[in-house]
């Protein structure tokens, strides 16, 4: 793991933890230690401790007085909720796009959609991180990369679904809703953007009870029946 000694180190810390967790090389149960990481980084342990309080505020890791900090399992709940609030606010933004009519945003938008389509078939970790650029561009390009920044810590639990079940997904199903809310904003189609956007998060409503089953040690355990009324 390598940061930037130029740099405050604490962000960079937490950052580099909030991959790990994320992207399950940190799994669920696992105890991580200040003392061993404060020796790994060759650094003091209270930017460790600061990161790890940064952690349990993202639900990432449980911090247990006297008995040091876990990653916490992965709450279907939390899932829902993030996947609640980013529809909403997607909504509006492909909205703002379409009114914006920008021809430019459309033409990066289909580059990184023929990019998604070659990294779906060799690299799975470089797929969703592309997914995830091409959210954020939209953000960005509708005037609210402050709000998509704010999501970031909403939607770490959604994110570790993705990285946990990327065999699951159907990646030409992502790559083939991406292209309809392109479509929808190159036509200058607000109702259809919004409902090509709300029908692309609304996917994991159908997946994630097989990704539990899939991974029931990964999960608090939920009552399917509460996860489909959510």
């Amino acid at each position: 793991m390598l940061y930037d000694p130029s740099l405050p180190i604490g962000p960079q810390l937490r950052g580099i933890l909030r991959q790990q967790v994320v992207q399950n090389d940190l799994t669920p149960g696992t105890r991580i230690s200040e003392a061993e990481i404060a020796q790994q980084f060759g650094i003091s342990r209270q930017p460790v401790r600061e990161a790890f309080i940064k952690l349990a505020e993202e639900g990432l890791v449980e911090i247990r007085p006297q008995r040091g900090t876990v990653v916490r399992k992965i709450d279907p709940a939390e899932v829902l909720d993030a996947r609640f609030v980013r529809e909403a606010v997607e909504a509006d933004i492909v909205r703002l796009l379409v009114k914006k009519g920008d021809a430019s945003l459309v033409r990066e938008l289909r580059r990184q959609l023929a990019e998604q389509k070659t990294l779906a078939q060799c690299s799975p970790k470089d797929f969703i991180r592309a997914d995830e650029l091409f959210h954020r561009t939209m953000a960005e390009a509708a005037g609210k990369g402050n709000v998509w920044t704010i999501l970031q810590g909403l939607k770490s639990q959604m994110d570790r679904v993705r990285f946990l079940s990327f065999d699951l997904y159907r990646h030409d199903r992502l790559i083939d809703q991406h292209e309809a809310i392109i479509d929808s904003i190159e036509q200058g189609d607000e109702e259809g953007a919004e409902e090509a956007t709300r029908r692309h998060l609304r996917a994991v409503l159908e997946d994630l009870p097989n990704i539990m089953r899939a991974n029931p040690d990964v999960f608090i355990e939920t009552p399917e029946d509460q996860i489909k009324s959510r």
